[in-house]
């Protein structure tokens, strides 16, 4: 048996993100964060399916003496054709405040493939990357040139992200480049979260394993 044994438990089930072509909702807000996302009260479940409901809670629904959902039609993902966006537009600090993962895993379950924003809570990027959506990162003159795009007809101006070459493209062809870390874009291309990238190296750790064993028999010894 080798050293780093692989289990389909472990395989991973996130999507290969590699281009995308989509709708693009605009929220230019700053400081958006993880709990207007996802308030804690919508937090209840014991896995993640299920979260997309309480996804913006507090904006996306009314308040109603019974406590039924009703969709406030002013709010934007509640309206046709922003119902089906894959790609969110905001601005600084999107995802600031606690470290929930909850926020990741509505966004990711509502359709969210990227969220465009000036700048990010660190946590929350992270937890993104690691869960398949996409963060990038783009300057605020950028953004709005983007959000005058795609505001009009936005079934048809539609926003292309290309994680191969690390690009956005608007509807009218410009294209931005954006940054990644190199790790985290072979996670997004490849579908892998971080135990699924690990178990991609498992000849070199099983090798390093046996040459330890060499080196230092004493550390292995049970």
């Amino acid at each position: 048996m080798n050293d780093l044994s692989m289990t389909t438990d472990l395989e991973s089930t996130l999507q290969p993100l590699k281009t995308h072509l989509g709708i693009t909702a605009p929220m230019l807000l700053n400081n958006v964060d993880t709990d207007q996302i996802i308030p804690s009260r919508e937090m209840k479940r014991v896995s993640k399916k299920g979260l997309s409901k309480g996804l913006f809670a507090g904006q996306r629904y009314l308040p109603n003496e019974k406590n039924e959902r009703q969709q406030n039609p002013d709010f934007i993902l509640n309206q046709p054709p922003y119902n089906k966006a894959t790609i969110l537009l905001s601005r600084e600090n999107f995802g600031c405040g606690s470290s929930r993962e909850h926020a990741v895993w509505a966004m990711l379950e509502f359709g969210f493939k990227a969220i465009i924003a000036e700048s990010f809570g660190s946590i929350f990027r992270t937890n993104c990357l690691r869960n398949g959506i996409l963060p990038i990162t783009l300057g605020a003159d950028i953004i709005s040139q983007l959000h005058k795009e795609v505001v009009n007809d936005p079934s048809n101006n539609k926003i292309n992200i290309d994680v191969i070459n690390k690009t956005v493209t608007s509807p009218s062809s410009n294209s931005f480049s954006f940054e990644l870390e190199s790790h985290f874009q072979e996670m997004l291309i490849g579908g892998l979260d971080f135990i699924s990238l690990t178990l991609k190296r498992e000849k070199q750790i099983n090798s390093f394993i046996q040459q330890d064993k060499k080196n230092r028999s004493w550390a292995h010894l049970k």
